[in-house]
């Protein structure tokens, strides 16, 4: 009996637990759907917004339930400029977006393309397609390219008769209207942290198995034809390759997915080595990618080819080597090699960051003054502060019509996404398929030019065309 007594109340025990803990879970789960709902529609029918409670970020989202059964009644109301995502990057079918005092509709339907409320035409560059484009254009229509990639992505936005035809841009030049030049680097603590350096001593002494420099590259014979240039170097000193792009030594097995290249037990076997042959795919003013930022972030010299720019962005006048100041690989093989003997010399070149000393005031203001974060939940990305550039940008001209001024023009100019043509490395090589591959991209570059040139003519005929129409007018150049 005793027993039987105790069985039940160690069950009444357990049956109170229990309930009191889903009574807690309720709570929490009403607590956190009250945060969630940021704007309520407080009257439809006058198209007024009711903001609940203010936020960080750009935007302050529709509840998705409240979004679906009321978009027709919120766009009834004539209230809200129409922005259509043409060629889609975020996938979304409609959205209320709040950028400050002003409220867009966001959308990649473009059966809203011929809506009377409809603004401005949003592109992403790398999917910018000539077979479909929002013609006719009316003049209240503005078009906004967002294009952060190289020039391999899509030559024909690189020259002055297509990117002029844009009225807001998104790029990686500082001349942009949102530059995005350092789009690759979380922030100045990111490259003044010494978490992942090694000392010199026992990078002296991991010399003894691993090779001065490393090349990790699978994207191989880009438009910058970096793989010529480190073919070469290789003949003059010793070059650890992981990628997939003259390979000679393997990674281990969990790290061979492309996706480990941010893990960190990766950034570990880097940080071992004195350099990092830091290339870019391609070589355009302002175009800075991790390639530069991973061993500045390391505690690792980047010997760096890419943008003749870059100095503006180093963190100091000594951080880097410059491919482009040796007239011959067999050059900078010897300057690495005399560098890899002498410590104090290599260390000048880490002087910045062991005293934690970023004297390029360029890079700290761009980090300071950009309103969107890298890996940041707290912060806008840049393509919140995108939309919302454009949306108030369309909101002062709305305000200008209505006090009869003349709206605002903003044009697009050549030096907002500009790359000069590519150049192949003078080096002789006895593979005949490694010339033809790089050299693919000079024929490339030519014909995107003859492209931009069509694509500016039809465009400017105001009426839709084919792509028949399109490649007919470039051959006939």
């Amino acid at each position: 009996m005793i027993r039987i007594g105790r069985k039940k109340l160690w069950a009444s025990f357990f049956c109170f637990a229990a309930l009191f803990f889903l009574l807690v879970t309720l709570q929490v789960v009403l607590e956190l759907g009250k945060s969630e709902r940021k704007i309520h529609v407080s009257s439809l029918q006058d198209g007024s917004l009711k903001l609940e409670k203010p936020q960080k970020h750009a935007y302050q989202f529709f509840n998705k339930q409240e979004l679906y059964s009321d978009t027709r009644r919120v766009l009834n109301t004539d209230r809200y400029p129409i922005l259509i995502w043409w060629s889609p990057l975020t996938g979304e079918t409609g959205r209320l977006g709040q950028c400050g005092k002003n409220v867009c509709f966001f959308t990649i339907k473009r059966s809203y393309q011929h809506n009377h409320m409809t603004k401005a035409f949003l592109f992403y560059g790398t999917d910018f397609n000539i077979d479909s484009l929002p013609l006719p254009r009316k003049r209240h229509h503005d078009w906004a390219l967002f294009h952060e990639e190289s020039p391999k992505n899509n030559y024909k936005l690189f020259h002055e008769p297509t990117i002029t035809l844009f009225n807001h841009t998104a790029t990686f030049s500082r001349h942009s209207h949102l530059p995005l030049t350092t789009q690759y680097l979380e922030g100045i603590e990111a490259i003044k942290s010494l978490s992942y350096m090694v000392p010199l001593e026992k990078k002296n002494i991991l010399r003894k198995r691993l090779a001065p420099l490393v090349y990790v590259q699978s994207d191989c014979d880009p438009p910058s034809d970096r793989d010529s240039y480190v073919r070469e170097l290789m003949r003059y000193i010793q070059v650890d390759s992981y990628g997939e792009c003259l390979h000679n030594r393997d990674l281990p097995q969990h790290l061979q997915n492309p996706a480990s290249m941010d893990d960190g037990s990766f950034y570990s076997i880097l940080a071992q080595y004195k350099f990092i042959l830091a290339f870019e795919n391609a070589v355009c003013e302002d175009y800075i990618t991790e390639k530069l930022w991973r061993p500045l972030k390391l505690g690792v010299v980047p010997v760096y080819y890419g943008s003749p720019s870059v100095m503006d962005w180093l963190p100091s006048n000594k951080s880097a080597i410059f491919v482009t100041r040796f007239s011959h690989p067999r050059e900078l093989a010897h300057y690495i090699k005399a560098l890899d003997t002498n410590d104090q010399e290599y260390e000048a070149y880490l002087q910045w960051k062991l005293e934690g000393a970023i004297s390029n005031q360029r890079l700290l203001a761009a980090l300071q003054e950009r309103k969107w974060g890298v890996q940041d939940i707290t912060q806008d990305n840049y393509i919140d502060v995108f939309e919302c550039m454009v949306c108030n940008r369309v909101w002062e001209n709305i305000r200008r019509q209505e006090k009869g001024l003349s709206p605002r023009r903003w044009n697009a100019q050549i030096n907002h996404l500009s790359c000069p043509k590519p150049e192949t490395f003078l080096f002789s090589s006895p593979h005949i398929r490694w010339a033809s591959l790089r050299e693919m991209w000079i024929p490339s570059f030519e014909q995107s030019k003859k492209e931009a040139r069509a694509l500016r003519k039809l465009v400017e005929r105001n009426t839709n065309f084919t792509v028949r129409e399109f490649w007919a007018l470039v051959f006939k150049e």
